[in-house]
């Protein structure tokens, strides 16, 4: 038996929808066959959300019958929501990078041949890994973060 979906998700040039490739790809994992219409404007995902009555996208209809959105979706296949908003922490980006250019800078001066070119090249590579242990540490939060340039986050 083939199951189909019928999937509407936001997708412009600016933002692309994290729960819309979620939803995607939840409902091929669970083997149906998704039409993917992709809102591709502010007015036009507008008029698809006052058309349906509801507040988000994506939205997934199954057998003409509306599922809702990834939550909503992960409910129907008998699965646990994975977003937990209590007790998740939120890392201001400042925090971080101003403690990679303070060890950038101490780093730096602790060298015999301190530079501003080296003091910035440390900045950045120091910020990167701190970058990569936030991510390692919440993977979920972070992919929908940064998903509209993280190539590793959109899989």
């Amino acid at each position: 038996m083939n199951k189909k979906a019928v999937l509407y998700r936001m997708v412009t040039d600016k933002h692309i929808c994290p729960y819309g490739i979620k939803s995607k790809d939840l409902l091929q994992r669970e083997g149906y066959k998704v039409e993917d219409y992709k809102l591709k404007t502010r007015e036009e995902t507008d008029k698809f959300k006052e058309k349906h009555g509801v507040e988000t996208t994506p939205q997934t209809f199954i057998d003409d019958k509306r599922i809702g959105g990834y939550d909503d979706l992960r409910k129907f296949f008998g699965l646990e929501s994975k977003q937990d908003n209590e007790g998740t922490t939120y890392q201001p980006v400042i925090a971080v990078f101003s403690v990679a250019f303070f060890m950038a800078i101490a780093t730096s001066v602790s060298m015999t041949d301190f530079s501003v070119v080296r003091t910035i090249e440390l900045f950045i590579a120091i910020s990167m890994c701190i970058l990569a242990i936030l991510k390692l540490r919440d993977l979920f939060a972070f992919s929908n973060q940064f998903i509209t340039y993280d190539l590793l986050a959109r899989r």
